[in-house]
Protein backbone atom coordinates (compact mmCIF):
# COMPACT_ATOMS: atom_id res chain seq x y z
CA UNK A 1 0.00 0.00 0.00
CA UNK A 2 1.37 3.37 -0.65
CA UNK A 3 1.28 5.41 2.01
CA UNK A 4 1.69 8.79 0.39
CA UNK A 5 -1.91 9.33 -1.85
CA UNK A 6 -2.17 12.41 -3.78
CA UNK A 7 -5.60 14.61 -2.92
CA UNK A 8 -7.65 13.82 -5.54
CA UNK A 9 -8.61 17.37 -6.64
CA UNK A 10 -5.91 19.70 -6.46
CA UNK A 11 -6.76 23.29 -5.33
CA UNK A 12 -4.61 24.42 -8.30
CA UNK A 13 -6.65 22.61 -10.61
CA UNK A 14 -9.51 24.26 -13.13
CA UNK A 15 -12.76 22.34 -13.04
CA UNK A 16 -12.20 21.92 -16.83
CA UNK A 17 -8.78 21.41 -16.93
CA UNK A 18 -8.15 23.93 -19.68
CA UNK A 19 -10.18 22.07 -22.24
CA UNK A 20 -13.00 23.35 -24.39
CA UNK A 21 -14.20 24.02 -27.53
CA UNK A 22 -13.64 25.94 -30.12
CA UNK A 23 -13.57 26.62 -33.84
CA UNK A 24 -10.88 24.32 -34.16
CA UNK A 25 -12.31 21.77 -32.11
CA UNK A 26 -11.30 20.19 -28.48
CA UNK A 27 -8.46 22.59 -27.01
CA UNK A 28 -6.14 24.62 -24.48
CA UNK A 29 -5.59 27.82 -25.72
CA UNK A 30 -1.87 28.22 -24.30
CA UNK A 31 -1.40 32.53 -23.64
CA UNK A 32 1.98 33.49 -22.77
CA UNK A 33 4.41 36.66 -22.48
CA UNK A 34 7.77 36.91 -23.96
CA UNK A 35 10.51 39.10 -23.34
CA UNK A 36 12.13 40.66 -27.36
CA UNK A 37 14.63 38.18 -28.61
CA UNK A 38 11.24 35.52 -27.76
CA UNK A 39 12.34 33.68 -25.05
CA UNK A 40 9.17 33.34 -22.54
CA UNK A 41 8.51 34.98 -19.50
CA UNK A 42 5.23 33.33 -17.92
CA UNK A 43 2.34 31.45 -19.39
CA UNK A 44 -1.52 30.79 -18.53
CA UNK A 45 -3.84 28.30 -19.72
CA UNK A 46 -7.17 28.54 -20.76
CA UNK A 47 -10.05 26.70 -22.36
CA UNK A 48 -10.32 26.73 -25.86
CA UNK A 49 -12.96 29.03 -26.44
CA UNK A 50 -11.50 31.72 -23.80
CA UNK A 51 -10.70 35.06 -25.66
CA UNK A 52 -7.35 36.10 -25.44
CA UNK A 53 -7.58 39.38 -23.24
CA UNK A 54 -9.78 37.34 -20.52
CA UNK A 55 -5.88 36.10 -18.57
CA UNK A 56 -4.42 39.68 -19.45
CA UNK A 57 -3.96 40.67 -16.09
CA UNK A 58 -3.03 37.37 -14.91
CA UNK A 59 -0.07 37.32 -17.47
CA UNK A 60 0.85 41.27 -16.41
CA UNK A 61 1.30 40.60 -13.11
CA UNK A 62 2.87 37.23 -13.25
CA UNK A 63 5.51 39.07 -15.90
CA UNK A 64 7.04 41.68 -13.15
CA UNK A 65 10.12 41.14 -11.75
CA UNK A 66 11.57 42.75 -8.59
CA UNK A 67 14.88 42.79 -6.56
CA UNK A 68 16.00 41.92 -3.55
CA UNK A 69 14.71 44.74 -1.89
CA UNK A 70 11.58 44.34 -3.87
CA UNK A 71 11.89 47.38 -6.11
CA UNK A 72 10.55 47.27 -9.88
CA UNK A 73 13.09 46.66 -11.57
CA UNK A 74 12.39 45.69 -15.01
CA UNK A 75 9.56 46.83 -17.16
CA UNK A 76 9.49 46.59 -21.09
CA UNK A 77 9.41 50.05 -23.23
CA UNK A 78 6.34 48.86 -25.25
CA UNK A 79 3.96 45.74 -25.55
CA UNK A 80 2.67 44.28 -29.21
CA UNK A 81 -0.42 42.83 -29.72
CA UNK A 82 -3.08 42.17 -32.29
CA UNK A 83 -6.44 44.21 -32.22
CA UNK A 84 -8.04 41.68 -29.78
CA UNK A 85 -5.92 43.28 -27.03
CA UNK A 86 -7.38 46.69 -27.79
CA UNK A 87 -9.61 47.31 -25.20
CA UNK A 88 -9.47 50.50 -22.73
CA UNK A 89 -8.84 48.36 -19.93
CA UNK A 90 -5.84 47.03 -21.53
CA UNK A 91 -4.83 50.28 -22.75
CA UNK A 92 -4.99 52.52 -19.63
CA UNK A 93 -3.37 49.26 -17.57
CA UNK A 94 -0.10 49.91 -19.64
CA UNK A 95 -0.09 53.42 -19.64
CA UNK A 96 -0.55 53.78 -16.05
CA UNK A 97 2.54 51.29 -15.77
CA UNK A 98 4.31 53.67 -17.93
CA UNK A 99 4.60 50.92 -21.07
CA UNK A 100 3.86 51.56 -24.89
CA UNK A 101 1.05 50.19 -26.30
CA UNK A 102 1.59 48.96 -29.71
CA UNK A 103 -1.58 47.63 -30.62
CA UNK A 104 -3.60 48.71 -33.78
CA UNK A 105 -7.18 50.18 -33.92
CA UNK A 106 -10.61 47.46 -34.18
CA UNK A 107 -12.41 47.67 -37.55
CA UNK A 108 -11.97 50.96 -39.73
CA UNK A 109 -10.32 53.05 -37.11
CA UNK A 110 -7.33 51.56 -38.39
CA UNK A 111 -6.25 53.71 -41.02
CA UNK A 112 -2.58 55.24 -40.90
CA UNK A 113 -3.82 59.08 -41.33
CA UNK A 114 -5.91 58.88 -37.64
CA UNK A 115 -2.92 57.39 -35.61
CA UNK A 116 0.37 58.63 -37.07
CA UNK A 117 2.09 58.00 -33.88
CA UNK A 118 1.47 54.57 -34.64
CA UNK A 119 4.64 52.26 -34.15
CA UNK A 120 4.46 49.65 -37.53
CA UNK A 121 8.29 48.71 -36.93
CA UNK A 122 7.40 48.01 -33.05
CA UNK A 123 4.24 46.02 -34.20
CA UNK A 124 6.29 44.05 -36.65
CA UNK A 125 7.67 42.29 -33.86
CA UNK A 126 4.46 40.98 -32.44
CA UNK A 127 5.28 37.74 -34.52
CA UNK A 128 8.22 36.89 -31.73
CA UNK A 129 5.54 35.52 -29.71
CA UNK A 130 4.27 33.55 -32.89
CA UNK A 131 7.04 31.79 -33.30
CA UNK A 132 7.47 31.14 -28.98
CA UNK A 133 4.13 29.25 -29.69
CA UNK A 134 5.77 27.64 -32.72
CA UNK A 135 9.16 26.48 -31.21
CA UNK A 136 6.90 25.39 -28.14
CA UNK A 137 4.61 22.71 -30.20
CA UNK A 138 7.81 21.42 -31.65
CA UNK A 139 7.79 19.63 -28.21
CA UNK A 140 5.28 16.79 -28.84
CA UNK A 141 3.48 16.47 -24.93
CA UNK A 142 2.85 20.20 -26.09
CA UNK A 143 2.07 20.13 -29.16
CA UNK A 144 -0.36 16.67 -28.44
CA UNK A 145 -1.39 17.35 -24.64
CA UNK A 146 -0.75 14.04 -23.37
CA UNK A 147 -1.23 15.54 -19.68
CA UNK A 148 -4.58 14.83 -19.12
CA UNK A 149 -4.76 17.80 -16.47
CA UNK A 150 -3.97 21.30 -16.71
CA UNK A 151 -1.26 21.79 -13.53
CA UNK A 152 0.60 19.17 -15.66
CA UNK A 153 0.60 20.50 -18.65
CA UNK A 154 1.36 23.70 -17.23
CA UNK A 155 4.49 22.03 -15.66
CA UNK A 156 5.76 20.38 -19.02
CA UNK A 157 5.56 24.27 -20.48
CA UNK A 158 7.72 25.35 -18.18
CA UNK A 159 10.18 22.37 -18.61
CA UNK A 160 9.95 23.01 -22.60
CA UNK A 161 10.79 26.90 -21.48
CA UNK A 162 13.63 25.88 -19.73
CA UNK A 163 14.74 23.52 -22.76
CA UNK A 164 14.50 27.54 -24.97
CA UNK A 165 16.81 28.84 -22.31
CA UNK A 166 19.34 26.20 -22.36
CA UNK A 167 19.32 26.20 -26.27
CA UNK A 168 20.15 29.83 -26.40
CA UNK A 169 23.14 29.99 -23.56
CA UNK A 170 24.43 26.81 -25.28
CA UNK A 171 24.20 28.97 -28.49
Amino acid sequence: MCGGRRKKRDPEEPADHALGRSRGGFSTKIHAVCEGDGLPLSFELSPGQTHETQLFDELWESTEVHDATGQYRVQPDALAGDKAYRSSAIIEQLELDGVEPVIPEKGDKANAEAHPDFDREAYRRRNVIERLIGRLKEFRRIFGRFEKTAVNYLGMLHAAAVLLYLRELTG
